[in-house]
């Protein structure tokens, strides 16, 4: 049995236990159901999705994975721009985030271009998007906007394209093996949210940023992180690393992770929302769901890149 389908299998089996779990406290409340039960309910059925589409993704190799996060990075961007402040004139700069800037960055991927894709959005797309905006001629909060827009460029997209270009890492002993760094990585992010909320609920008192985010608190923090790094100790066989470097690789990727969640957070508390989005049902908007990434893939990846090729 292959590290993929061992990996997908496990995944399943949380999700059954979790689903089971779930069923049978609803089973056993008084209806109707609380809001914690029916949020908990939502979250697994949102999380069976999210695994179903990652594992299609994996069916079809490099192109699918590629083609999946180049989604996440059009949904992510779509709804960061629905919170900024845009003007008629941003029009052919917003259009070329889009239908230019995406399929670009993730063809340079595609053709392993490192010495491209790494540059492409934070040098040429840095001065291009600005340099157009000023040709439309309107000044009216140009700073901000232009500020905006980069922003939003370089966390919808830029840092967002580093889970796939994992796969061209050239890792000895380890070719053609990139899709296991990814779900590594997604892995243990992605569970170190969970487990930081739950040690959060469990244990939290002091409060990181109550103003950013009320519900972090330190324990939950330094629970979710350790616990997350002894999970990426025992899944260091889908790695090219030791179990010490697996675990302190995912310990420094969930940190990053949330610290990606925080910003996201406070950018969100500026726009007076809740959530970026209502894409996936009970966890918010494709943003909701990737703030985590954000961060920890760009650094994940060139830590990686240069301590392992």
């Amino acid at each position: 049995m292959s590290e993929t389908t061992r990996l997908f299998l496990g995944l399943a089996v949380v999700l059954t236990s979790a689903s089971a779990i779930a069923a049978f406290l609803s089973w056993r409340s008084p209806k109707p159901l609380s809001s914690t039960l029916q949020n908990l309910n939502v979250r697994i059925k949102a999380w069976w999705i999210m695994i179903a589409a990652i594992s299609i993704a994996f069916l079809f190799g490099q192109g699918g994975v590629i083609l999946l996060f180049a989604f996440v990075s059009f949904a992510a961007l779509r709804e960061y721009a629905t919170l900024t402040n845009t003007r008629h004139a941003d029009r052919w700069t917003l259009l070329s985030m889009f239908i230019v800037i995406i399929p670009v960055q993730y063809y340079l991927i595609w053709i392993d271009w490192y010495g491209l894709y790494s540059i492409f959005i934070p040098v040429y797309c840095f001065l291009a998007m600005p340099a157009l905006t000023a040709l439309r001629g309107d000044t009216q909060h140009f700073l901000e906007r232009v500020s905006e827009q980069q922003w939003g460029i370089m966390l919808s997209v830029y840092c967002i394209s580093h889970v796939p270009a994992l796969m061209t890492l050239p890792i000895p002993a380890y070719q053609s093996r990139g899709l296991l760094l990814i779900a590594f990585l997604i892995v243990t992010v992605q569970g170190s949210d969970v487990l930081q909320y739950i040690f959060g609920k469990l244990f939290g008192k002091h409060r990181i940023s109550p103003k950013v985010s009320p519900s972090k608190t330190w324990e939950g923090l330094v629970g979710g992180i350790l616990s997350a790094a002894a999970l990426g100790a025992a899944l260091y066989w889908l790695t090219p690393f030791s179990p010490f470097e697996a675990g302190a690789l995912a310990g420094l990727a969930c940190i990053m992770g949330f610290l990606g969640g925080l910003v996201a957070s406070a950018i969100k508390r500026d726009r007076g929302v809740k959530d970026w989005g209502h894409m996936i049902e009970g966890h918010g908007g494709m943003m909701d769901r990737a703030d985590s990434l954000v961060f920890a893939a760009p650094v994940f990846f060139h830590v990686v890149r240069y301590a392992w090729t």
